[in-house]
């Protein structure tokens, strides 16, 4: 089902959280805040949205890393009801879009459900004090058809990084619904 994300409620002051890796490496969101804000996405490894633009988002996540904005992926869907989610088939996914940060397993959901994520691909971008700036798109080439884009979150991260506050014009992202355990 497709389904967009909400309007971002600037000034939202995201929960922490620890979760892990497939490796079973353990990350706490607070512990990984940049200097100038992090990223939290939630992806998954079946959505043909999150296919479409993961290259692309891995390009502009390592751009923002190394301007000292961290991002973290989170895996909300239930993956006994959809196996390609699986931790092992997560690591395959991460090899093969070249992430440079934490892909985790949201094992319980309740990750997903404190932030409100409602679709993959969901973003949530941070200002370094953890109140919510974005809530938008990665871009305006959809599914990418092959013409130049506007980076609309690269854009807005980097805005937050400088100003601490995202650009008060967001479209919002689309994609799978997240897969929610019964």
């Amino acid at each position: 089902m497709l389904l967009d994300t909400p309007v971002c409620d600037f000034g939202w002051k995201a929960p922490d959280f620890a979760l892990k890796d497939p490796d079973g490496a353990e990350f706490r969101m607070t512990e990984q805040m940049g200097e100038k804000g992090l990223l939290v996405a939630f992806i998954c490894n079946h959505c043909p949205y999150v296919q479409a633009i993961a290259e692309r988002f891995a390009s502009d996540a390592r751009i923002l890393m190394e301007e000292g904005i961290n991002v973290l992926a989170v895996m909300s869907n239930d993956y006994r009801y959809v196996p390609a989610d699986q931790p092992s088939n997560m690591k395959r996914f991460a090899e093969q879009y070249r992430f440079s940060f934490p892909y985790l397993v949201d094992e319980g959901q309740a990750v997903g459900r404190q932030y409100g994520a409602v679709c993959t691909p969901d973003f949530f971008g941070f200002n370094k004090e953890g109140t919510l700036q974005y809530r938008g798109r990665l871009d305006d080439a959809a599914r990418g058809e092959g013409r130049a884009r506007i980076p609309e979150l690269l854009n807005a991260m980097r805005q937050i990084g400088e100003t601490g506050k995202g650009p008060q014009v967001q479209v919002p992202s689309m994609g799978c619904s997240i897969k929610w355990a019964d």
